[in-house]
């Protein structure tokens, strides 16, 4: 029972705020979602990033580890979601990105937040890095059949991820009041992802549920078995291998759809996986998180 109040202490504010999202757009008001993103990705996120990375206390030394473990099980699941796609006969611009890329930022990094406290928030920025990162170049190539990887150094995450990396690895500290201005920005970062989550997904309109059900099953199944054997074999402390496999078993990110909408990939289908993975998430990451605490 201790057990059950505790997820449910974790899981709780994460989805009662996409909820809250998701009856917003259901009652008829209004929602710039693409403002919304914008705003998140080039400002509230880069500062969360940064300071998470200046002020934490968790050792360099264990980053690192984290950074190989996670750039590793990156791989595997990219390779892992190759053959699922191969075997399936999807269409590889439409499906295999949103297979690798979960959403890390609207469900991982509060789901960290509230399971680990600082810690978790501290290893889970680093994980949501590197995968926006592999996102914003491998990953849009996939997408768009195309384009240079370089765009990658545009986005004020990137950026965010570099800087507060550096001043971690120098132990800097920005003066007070710029830290407790660029925190209290980051602080928008979290509600206003998970309220945007919930709206995207009132939003999308399904085509079908078959093939998305099996999809995002063998996604969760895959990501989490690859995830911990991954975290396992590099010997990563608890709270990180914890977080590691929270954040790989994330369902399907917004911004895949988002990606297939603006490259010409098949968006409904895309949809469809974001719409099935994030319901089947409301029970896999729940089990997750009973497994990890």
């Amino acid at each position: 029972m201790h057990l059950i109040l505790t997820v449910g202490e974790v899981v709780a504010p994460v989805f009662f705020l996409a909820i809250i999202g998701f009856v917003w757009v259901r009652m008829g008001f209004d929602y710039q979602i693409e403002f919304v993103t914008r705003m998140a990705m080039t400002l509230s996120i880069p500062c969360l990033i940064f300071v998470a990375l200046m002020e934490t206390e968790i050792p360099p030394a264990a980053l690192t580890t984290l950074s190989l473990a996670t750039v590793v099980a990156y791989a595997a699941v990219t390779a892992a979601m190759l053959a699922l796609v191969a075997v399936f006969r999807l269409d590889m611009r439409t499906y295999l990105a949103p297979l690798i890329f979960g959403n890390t930022g609207n469900l991982g990094l509060p789901l960290a937040l509230f399971a680990f406290g600082a810690e978790g928030l501290g290893y889970a920025v680093v994980v949501f890095a590197i995968m926006a990162i592999y996102s914003f170049t491998i990953g849009i190539w996939m997408v768009a059949g195309g384009g240079s990887p370089l765009k990658a150094l545009k986005e004020p995450l990137v950026w965010g991820t570099l800087l507060g990396a550096l001043f971690l690895w120098q132990d800097w500290q920005t003066p007070t009041f710029l830290t407790n201005t660029l925190d209290l920005i980051g602080q928008l970062a979290i509600p206003l992802m998970l309220i945007t989550l919930g709206v995207a997904v009132a939003r999308l309109s399904p085509k079908s549920l078959g093939m998305p059900l099996v999809l995002s099953v063998l996604k969760a199944v895959a990501c989490i078995g690859l995830a911990w054997a991954t975290g396992a074999w590099f010997g990563l402390p608890p709270v990180a291998l914890a977080v590691l496999i929270l954040q790989v078993a994330t369902p399907v990110a917004v911004t895949s759809y988002l990606l297939a909408a603006k490259y010409g990939a098949d968006a409904d289908a895309v949809a469809s996986l974001v719409v099935v993975s994030t319901t089947l998430s409301v029970l896999t990451l729940p089990l997750v998180l009973a497994f990890v605490i």
